[in-house]
Order: C-alpha cells, then structure tokens, then sequence
C-alpha cells in the first residue's frame, strides 16, 4: 500500500500545516529558532514576490515591517526613513507631550525630497567646529548652508575646505558667498517641487546643491541632487514608500493608558492629545502596555474608538486568543502579540510571566478568525528567518534591536575598543522608566518605586543605514516566499508547513566547521 501513495501523502506526516503543528505541540512553548519551514514546489522567483499588507482600512504598508515605540529606535529620522522604506514607524511616548506632536509633525511634514530644516553653521565657526560636529554626530555629508542669527542665507560651506589642514580658519573667510550660491525662492516650487529641482540639476552640470529662500532671502529647505535621483528611481521601484492619501509619509505615535492623581484613567489629557495628533496626521496610535488584556488598556482603546471612529488602532501585548478577543472587542484594529521574546525584555525572568512567541503568535491567530483585526509580531526578531516564519502566523512583524544599531535610531555614537556601538535598553528598563514608560508596566511615575525593573539597559553595535538594514531584511523574506512558492503574504500563511529542530539541527543551520572571515554584514 505504501507504494501506492502520492509523495505528498509521505510529506504531510512530517511537515504539517500550523493547525496540526501547533496542536501536536500544545504542551509546549516554541519559538522561532524551534522550528523551520518546509519548502514546496514553486513557480515564484524572490524578486517577483509581493510584500503588500494592510493592517487597517486606509493604512497600508508596502513592506511588512514596523520600527519599535521604543526611546532609542523610533522618533522622527526613523519613522521617516521606515516610512521612506515602505513600512511605518512608531514614535514613542518617552517624551513630553509637545515634542511627541512635534515628531510626528516631522514625519507629516517632510516635504518628499526636500530637507526642510538642514544643519547649518554660522559664519563665526572655525572649520575645526564643523569637523567636531561631523564626528560627533557622524554625518555622512560635510557641505552645510552657512547662516546669520536670524536665519538669513550667507552662503555655502562647501566639503571641499571642510579639511583638517583648515581647522583654525573661520568658515566666513572658506564660504562660497551668497551671490555665488545657486538658490530658488519658495513661493516658485509650485505644485510638484522634484520636477522643478530636477529640471534645475539638469540644466546646471556639477551643481549637487539648490537652496530653497523666502523673500527676505532666509533659509528654508535644501535640495541635493543624489536625493533628486533617489526620488525619480522611486517611481519604477518594487518597494514604494509609505504614504497617506494626500502623499504624506505614513507615521504611528504609541500613547500610554495614564491615570490621575486618583488612580483613574486620565481621560481629558488622552483625549486631548490624541486629538492633537489626529490633527497633526497621524495614521495609527498604539496603546502600548506590557499586558494589553487589562482593564486600563480595554477603557483606553474604547474611549479612543468612541472619539474617534476611523482612526486605525494598535494595542497590546497579548499571547492568548482571550487577548485578542478582547481588545478587537473593545475597539482595537491591530493587536500587538509579545511578552518577553525581546532582547532587551526580562519580563519572564522577573514575573514568571510570557509565552515564546511563535506558540503566542498561532494561539493569537485563531482568534483572528473571528474577529476582524489583524495580527504585529512584536520582539523576537534577530535575522530575516525570523521574519518569514513570524508572517505565516502575523501580518507584520515590530523590530526593536534590528533597527537599534541604525544611524536613523536616536541616541548618541560611542566608541569601545575600536567598535562604535549605541544605547539600547528595554522600556521596562529603570531609565526608561525614570523617563517616562513605568505606566506601560502598570506603575506610576516614581519608577524608583519598582522593585524590578523588566528589561535591562545595553549597547547595540553600530549598523549600516536603515536603508541597507531593510533591504537586507527584504531579500532574505523574498527569498523565503520563493522557497514556498507564495508570491504575497497570503499564500506564504496558506503554504507554511512546520517542522519542530532539534538542537543538533539548530546548530547546522548556522555557519559551522569553518573559520569566518566575512558575516552577511
């Protein structure tokens, strides 16, 4: 009889779709690296795969990934470029009010291919300040508008005398002067500024910069040739950036279920700015918690919902189907699944607490069945593996420690050993909290009061752009969809079948018997 039977037939026992998987493996908490897919018989090549997904109505992600609501991943430089990327970053709320809205405002507001508020110098600076500020900042770029104290354009400090030998010179006496610097006036970009600053590099040869001035010559925006081009190749890219109806970069803010002085859920002052921020186009806020199926959490996304109907809404963290019925009852778009897989969270060291995240993320998928909400993988994520096999459970996937390491991620370089790393701790870190996050582990403001801080404060080795990050990212999920043979998120969660590792085969998946010279890096 054996004989008799398909190859499939000889298949299925072995690699079993996530229903019969994960039920075979109720007794047992599973994670990324306990499992591996199995490739199926495919006709789809990486590069033509689709990575579309929409997680509400009107918000829709070109890429399936989101940057963390963490105070060093996410503010404006890195909601803008995951925007930029075709994914959605969410600012964090470890800040004051004002400059959350003033983030977001960023993100909203950057004009495409434009630099609105450029760094500059002043023409009493000595080239050796302007280096200084190149290495502590880093920047990759060295040719800076040169201004008066009222903003007014003086000319260009061009790379070129931006040099050691220089150092002691005043930027006055090595600026290229105003009547040499090629500029146009505000009020004449008109309706579609590339086409204008396009046209404009084309018809000066060796011109890379155009500055943009009022009337009363001040600076308000610098165009750059290589961002042109960038933004011209766009149009025929595969990954398009992020964008709202009326073109703007897509941009989530993360809120917190605050209380009062009386212990009740500070109502007015919720209100008050999510309003603010619906105002400053915000595409989607995240009540963000460490136990999402809570009562404070269920008040807060009822009260955002009946305030605002169509606005998109993410909360969270749950791991149980419970979870999740829950808050798209109480109101929820999107629901956050993750308890402690991240690298900097010890929140199942400390309370004892938390499920590993690819048993949370198919117990949490059965109740999307039911509900209509969609599903963030959050934490967990180290290498684009983990990706591909969190979207055949997820819609998409909140990287934290990924994107840390970015230049784009906020937080001061520091060099240790010759290796440049920067800051990076948990939210349930004791800093973080002093800062602002202990209401995310259901704390009040005196963080000191917390006996156990749930995450830990560390360092993450500086990366590549964000740019590079994600295309690494993407082409290691092109590469997996391939492998199944799904041409779009859809049909990865149809084709994904599972198979438990040993820890033997978890050992042969990495590099092994051999001396590494060169990492994907």
């Amino acid at each position: 009889m054996a004989a008799n039977k398909e190859p499939e037939d000889f298949d299925s026992p072995f690699y079993k779709t996530a229903n019969a998987f994960f039920s075979s493996y109720s007794h047992l908490g599973l994670t990324y690296d306990d499992v591996t897919l199995a490739t199926c018989y495919s006709e789809i090549l990486p590069r033509d795969t689709q990575l579309e997904t929409e997680l509400a109505e009107g918000l829709k992600l070109n890429i399936p990934m989101i940057s963390a609501d963490m105070d060093t991943v996410t503010e404006a430089r890195m909601a803008i470029a995951m925007a930029l990327n075709g994914g959605l970053g969410l600012i964090h709320y470890n800040m004051a009010d004002r400059q959350q809205l003033s983030e977001v405002g960023r993100v909203k507001n950057n004009v495409h291919g434009l630099i609105q508020d450029p760094i500059k110098v002043t023409a009493e600076q000595l080239i050796g300040d302007v280096l200084n500020l190149i290495e502590k900042k880093r920047f990759a770029f060295s040719t800076f508008p040169v201004v008066d104290s009222q903003g007014k354009l003086l000319g260009l400090l061009s790379g070129h005398v931006v040099k050691p030998r220089y150092a002691k010179r005043k930027v006055a006496d090595a600026l290229t002067p105003r009547a040499q610097v090629h500029t146009i006036a505000k009020k004449e970009l008109g309706s579609d500024h590339i086409v204008k600053a396009d046209k404009f590099f084309t018809e000066h040869p060796g011109i890379h910069k155009l500055l943009v001035v009022d009337e009363r010559d001040h600076l308000h925006g610098l165009f750059t040739m290589s961002d042109i081009e960038r933004i011209t190749q766009e149009r025929s890219a595969q990954f398009k950036p992020a964008r709202d109806a009326q073109f703007r970069l897509v941009c989530g803010a993360a809120v917190s279920a605050t209380r009062n002085a009386f212990g009740e859920l500070d109502r007015n002052r919720i209100l008050a700015h999510v309003g603010a921020l619906v105002e400053r186009g915000v595409d989607v806020v995240a009540v963000s918690t460490a136990h999402g199926h809570s009562k404070g959490v269920g008040d807060t996304v009822r009260m955002l919902r009946d305030a605002f109907p169509k606005l998109p809404i993410i909360a969270g963290n749950v791991t149980s189907a419970a979870g999740v019925h829950y808050l798209a009852d109480s109101g929820a778009n999107i629901v956050k699944v993750g308890q402690g897989p991240g690298s900097i969270c010890t929140t199942r060291i400390v309370a004892g607490v938390g499920i590993p995240q690819l048993t949370a993320l198919y117990v949490a998928s059965r109740a999307v069945e039911k509900k209509r909400v969609t599903l963030l993988a959050d934490g967990g994520i180290n290498k684009s593996g983990d990706i591909v096999k969190a979207l055949t459970l997820a819609d998409a996937v909140i990287c934290g420690g990924m994107f840390a390491g970015c230049p784009e991620a906020p937080g001061e370089i520091m060099e240790i050993s010759g290796k440049m790393y920067k800051q990076y701790r948990g939210m349930g870190s004791l800093a973080a909290m002093k800062s602002g996050s202990a209401a995310r582990y259901g704390h009040d403001s005196e963080a000191s009061r917390k006996v156990a801080p749930e995450g830990v404060e560390a360092l993450k080795e500086v990366t590549n752009s964000l740019d590079r990050v994600v295309a690494q990212l993407i082409g290691g999920i092109q590469s997996g969809m391939g492998y199944l043979g799904a041409s779009n998120l859809s049909q990865l969660r149809k084709k994904a079948r599972f198979i438990r590792v040993s820890p033997a085969g978890q050992r042969e998946a990495e590099p092994h018997d051999v001396v590494e010279l060169k990492t994907a890096n």
